[in-house]
């Protein structure tokens, strides 16, 4: 490394007097010379912000939430501490979401954004028509009660029709009721791993093993019945089925 440092200093000392072009590049803003030019910057703001905005799109309009609280709620009632690691669930629980929400955005795609890009539709027309799929997937996974929660909190009477309600009710209320799914599912999940542990802490306690923890005795069982029943694929097809 010292050897290469000292030839690049050489280099640069025999160039003497020599003048080294260096690129420039041109960061100014200017107002729109024309209407296109003005379409076409519109365009890339409104790219950039979808990109921007992606992460916390798929957080709130899709069953990502669903998922990835219910796989939180299954390694805590396995008690198996780390395993499965968390980025390995959180992918698990974005793949499901793709495969579930793909005939929604195909819908979405095929509805908005295609005939926009065909220069068929304008912008408020394609952005209707592309929330349209996503707003009858949420609605058709909200319950009641918490759509009229916030419908009542903004005042607005109840619609008459899906594309009446805006996404900023449609979404909060879709939130609330897919954690409240998510927990409902993790109690059940909880339930029988429950009794294994005190099954195993009772047997402990008889035998008068006090000191020994029930959780390090209980796990191997625990771990054991979650494979004999096939659990992976017995919760992730009901996770599936539990979707409108």
């Amino acid at each position: 490394m010292l050897r290469l440092f000292l030839l690049a200093i050489g280099l640069l000392s025999s160039l003497g007097a020599e003048t080294v072009q260096i690129p420039t590049m041109n960061f100014e803003l200017s107002a729109p010379s024309s209407p296109q030019q003005l379409v076409s910057s519109l365009n890339v703001l409104v790219l950039l912000t979808i990109l921007f905005l992606a992460p916390s799109m798929i957080l709130v309009m899709t069953t990502f939430t669903r998922f990835v609280i219910v796989f939180g709620f299954l390694r805590q009632a396995l008690g198996t501490q780390q395993v499965p690691p968390t980025q390995l669930l959180v992918m698990l629980a974005l793949i499901l979401t793709f495969f579930v929400m793909e005939p929604v955005g195909t819908k979405a795609y095929e509805a908005g954004i295609k005939p926009y890009i065909e220069e068929k539709i304008g912008y408020e027309e394609a952005f209707d028509k592309t929330a349209l799929p996503f707003k009858n997937f949420m609605i058709r996974n909200t319950r009641e009660k918490d759509l009229a929660l916030f419908l009542r909190i903004r005042g607005m009477e109840n619609p008459a029709s899906v594309e009446e309600v805006p996404l900023s009710i449609i979404i909060p209320a879709f939130v609330i009721s897919e954690l409240k799914t998510a927990f409902e599912i993790g109690f059940l999940l909880f339930l029988p791993f429950l009794v294994i542990d005190m099954v195993v802490a009772s047997i402990l306690m008889s035998m008068g093993m006090m000191m020994l923890p029930p959780i390090m005795i209980a796990l191997p069982f625990k771990i054991l019945v979650f494979v004999l029943i096939d659990g992976w694929n017995l919760l992730i097809g009901n996770l599936i089925a539990s979707i409108k």
